[in-house]
């Protein structure tokens, strides 16, 4: 008789979006289809999308883009398909779609972890400041961004490296359903 073990495979999506307001709803609605397509829970997938429209939102207000867009791995590029640049690998081919050669842009990551977290991360060119939460008064139209990430996630930090900044959050994929509908003070 043969043992079989059903192991999660981590996986993880990168695409390349222009520096731009216009870039934040295409990464929702791929992270949404994404996150739903491996099953994920919808209270998940919903705060996941919220995390990243907001760190997303804020590369794109705040800071500057990145420099020609990396190739996404050594067997990738990026591509323009809809107007989007988005990551595809060496070999594939979107219809009608210009290699994007000088473009700047953001480059947004998820990935599951084998431990069922989720991370999204956001990498730009980055700023004059560095992101922190901000307490704006109660008439204040923005500043929540980061504070609404640090709820919704179990952690958040700020990498940086030559050139770029990378803004991350984690949250847990697969246990947070039922902690939410359990009572959970932040749910309510």
């Amino acid at each position: 008789m043969a043992l079989m073990v059903a192991r999660e495979v981590p996986t993880s999506s990168t695409m390349a979006v222009p520096h731009g307001p216009a870039s934040v709803g295409v990464a929702r609605r791929r992270l949404r289809r994404d996150l739903g397509d491996r099953e994920i829970p919808e209270p998940v997938i919903d705060d996941a999308v919220l995390i990243l429209s907001e760190l997303l939102s804020n590369a794109c207000r705040y800071a500057r883009p990145l420099g020609p867009l990396p190739a996404l791995g050594r067997s990738a590029r990026a591509e323009v398909v809809g107007g989007v640049l988005v990551g595809v690998p060496t070999g594939a081919s979107a219809a009608g779609a210009e290699p994007a050669q000088d473009a700047g842009g953001v480059l947004v990551r998820w990935q599951m972890h084998a431990d069922g977290i989720l991370t999204l991360e956001v990498t730009d060119g980055g700023a004059q400041t560095r992101p922190s939460p901000a307490s704006p008064s109660l008439s204040s139209r923005g500043g929540r961004g980061l504070s609404i990430v640090d709820q919704l996630s179990s952690d958040w930090g700020v990498r940086d490296a030559p050139g770029e900044v990378t803004v991350w959050a984690a949250l847990p994929a697969r246990a947070r359903h039922a902690r939410r509908t359990g009572g959970d003070a932040r749910s309510a």
